[in-house]
């Protein structure tokens, strides 16, 4: 995702135990025991064991209604990638296997209905075409089918953040003092911001987008969301617009992304802080999480108190205490931000809806575990910043698999997602992990209680990582997308990169100065609060040396920043990066692997990592164009189209067909776009 402009470092004071310092001592450890969680298969590691899953339950990360086990499916999956790994690329265009091609749909400012204007290349269009187009850099979606055959439906996209030298023909208009002084600029770049549900369908082999379809609508920076769970109606939301703390104003930096088992979107609000300030002095929670006291990232409060201004549009991005109390001014407007937000893509009508019980942070994705009837939902978040953690909810609800198939689906998020537990990730050297539960009666390092330092669960979730701090968990190279193997209910991770570590590591964290970044997997125990997990590839130039490529990678699969994540239904996981490093960056554009972890089993039937045996199973399959980030992941039910966002491309598309190079000398104005990947014969991808 895009690269933060703070330094994650001076939020997290904990002095917790890093990931890579745990590793270190987890490799030495060539024996250890992991007894009683209930778990049934051996992992091979470097040379010692792991536990691992073997259920056949089935939680897909690309199917919007996971179905309950089937004994027709086999517990191991039978997917044979069937493409050779293509070189590196560095081109104005992407690159993919032979044998597909990739055409661009949606682009950033396709007009959703006829109250936009077409995408005007001279940058001239307006605010309002910009709240009935595309956003901008897309990021995380997901594919919501409207038929059985898998040719029409929905796709929800996030827009991350924005370019304000692309958006505006010659910039950002500054007043003489160098404030923002255009109120439709500042309001086309608010509309940029958030999620797009567009409808597309395939026409004649290709896929369109069906222009005033009644589904298609924007989520913007500035429209109105409900609040539900913990938070919900506290004083901690009541601002001079929710007086009594039941809605928020707009959803911002729209990164990573998940959906649930009754069909619902989620979008995850990361790098959040950043749009607001507080010129006061700032609270405990706000310190911790990283808020400004100098100014804002895009400079929006600068227009407060404009003449056209409306309902404050712009004076709430500053919560500096400006009255008597809070219901005088905007001092709990970045309280509304930092959670999972819940969109129902099939239902035009409906609000969105934060759901503030999973936590307050820089979430990432958000991905449900293995589905099991009469057991609890959980769900997994990273918070992608650098010695973060990585977050759990397990619902109070059970779950009925009946509810797949509801068509109140904000109602059935309201018994799922707003009354539950949510616990944050100890790793320990012995390959041992705890959940530990963030709750009042939860112990602290020091032995006391968080009842001590909160005195509410609201009071835990506004400040989470805090809590986190105070319990212990382990602090992680940016903890980011998460996604569930179908066949094994194994969760795997990407921590992207932290170059930040320069003086200790922990096992789940391994390398100082970690600039290529790894995948982490788990297995849950037979109570919440346990876990087993590993490291499943380690991101390496192929010239790494021993201890930096520990996975053996060649030219055919070398990565770094490992970022979005996704398995397929079937077994297929698809790695996608974030290049943080020049070693890889050299040799290629960021990129789109794949990968069948659990067809990796020795002559024992133990599932294996990657290691210099079997690298060649890690394979390359797309390239994206020079300067961008490959990232957002969906699939149709036939498997027939995958549909991968590029972000942020530095001189792309030239034109719809996303393979053709930019011709020398040619200058375009650069749009993030889904990039649509088919075999030419019409079978499934990737195999």
């Amino acid at each position: 995702m895009s690269k933060a402009t703070f330094d994650p470092t001076r939020y997290n004071k904990s002095k917790n135990t890093p990931f890579n310092e745990v590793l270190d001592k987890h490799i030495s450890r060539r024996n250890f025991v992991r007894s009683g969680l209930g778990l049934s298969a051996m992992t091979a590691f470097s040379g010692f064991g792991m536990m691992g899953c073997s259920s056949s339950n089935d939680s897909s990360a690309t199917d919007t209604t996971p179905t309950t086990p089937d004994p027709d499916v086999p517990n191991v999956s039978q997917a044979i990638l069937g493409f050779d790994s293509i070189a590196g690329s560095k081109t104005d265009a992407v690159a993919v296997a032979a044998g597909y091609s990739a055409y661009v749909l949606a682009p950033w400012g396709e007009p959703l209905n006829d109250k936009a204007s077409a995408f005007k290349p001279d940058g001239f269009n307006t605010a309002e075409d910009q709240a009935n187009s595309m956003g901008m850099h897309h990021d995380g979606m997901h594919f919501f089918p409207l038929n059985e055959a898998g040719d029409d439906g929905l796709l929800c996209v996030n827009h991350e953040y924005i370019d304000q030298a692309a958006l505006h023909p010659m910039g950002p208009t500054a007043d003489a003092d160098g404030n923002r002084s255009i109120l439709d600029e500042v309001r086309k770049e608010i509309n940029a911001h958030g999620v797009s549900v567009v409808r597309i369908k395939l026409n004649n082999g290709m896929w369109e987008v069906i222009k005033n379809d009644s589904h298609n609508r924007r989520f913007t920076g500035a429209s109105v969301m409900d609040i539900s769970g913990p938070l919900a109606y506290s004083a901690y939301l009541e601002t001079r617009y929710s007086p009594d703390g039941s809605q928020a104003r707009g959803t911002l930096n729209n990164c990573g992304n998940g959906y649930t088992p009754w069909g619902t979107y989620l979008t995850c609000e990361e790098n959040w802080p950043g749009y607001f300030v507080n010129r006061g002095e700032l609270t405990e929670e706000q310190e911790r999480i990283g808020l400004s006291t100098s100014g804002t990232r895009y400079g929006w409060d600068q227009l407060a108190g404009n003449d056209e201004e409306r309902l404050d549009e712009f004076a709430r991005f500053d919560v500096t205490p400006s009255a008597a109390s809070a219901a005088g001014d905007y001092r709990n407007e970045a309280n509304g931000h930092g959670y999972i937000v819940e969109i129902d893509p099939y239902n035009p009508n409906s609000r969105a809806v934060k759901r503030t019980a999973l936590g307050r942070f820089r979430h990432e994705g958000c991905t449900f575990g293995k589905l099991e009837e009469g057991k609890p939902v959980v769900f997994y978040s990273g918070h992608d910043s650098r010695f973060e953690y990585l977050y759990k909810f397990e619902s109070k609800a059970l779950w009925n698999a009946a509810d797949a198939d509801s068509t109140n689906r904000i109602a059935t998020g309201d018994k799922y997602m707003n009354d539950g537990t949510l616990y944050v990730a100890k790793f320990n050297e012995d390959g041992i992990g705890e959940w530990l539960p963030l709750t009042l009666d939860s112990v602290t390092t020091d032995g006391k209680t968080l009842a001590d330092s909160f005195d509410s669960i609201a009071a835990i979730i506004l400040n989470t990582a805090g809590a986190a701090d105070l319990v212990g968990a382990t602090p992680m190279d940016r903890p980011e997308w998460a996604s569930v193997d179908p066949f094994t209910g194994t969760v795997y991770l990407t921590l992207t990169n932290n170059t930040k570590r320069v003086d200790s590591t922990n096992p789940a964290n391994p390398r100082l100065n970690n600039s290529f970044g790894h995948i982490i997997r788990w297995d849950e125990g037979s109570t919440a609060t346990e876990f087993t997990w590993d490291i499943f590839v380690f991101g390496s130039p192929v010239d790494g040396d021993e201890q930096t490529n520990r996975s053996g990678l060649t030219d055919l699969n070398q990565f770094a920043s490992p970022d979005g994540l996704a398995f397929d239904k079937r077994g297929i996981l698809w790695v996608q990066t974030d290049n943080g490093a020049d070693e890889v960056e050299d040799y290629t554009n960021d990129q789109m692997l794949a990968i069948v972890p659990s067809s990796m089993t020795d002559e024992n039937g133990q599932q294996q990592v990657v290691n210099a045996d079997n690298q060649a199973e890690l394979k390359r399959f797309f390239v994206g164009p020079n300067g961008c980030e490959v990232t957002g992941f969906a699939i149709t039910s036939d498997y027939t189209t995958v549909f991968a966002n590029i972000q942020h491309p530095r001189n792309w598309p030239y034109s719809t067909v996303a393979t053709e190079a930019t011709p020398d000398g040619l200058s375009v104005r650069p749009r993030a776009a889904t990039v649509v990947i088919r075999k030419d014969d019409g079978g499934e991808v990737g195999i």
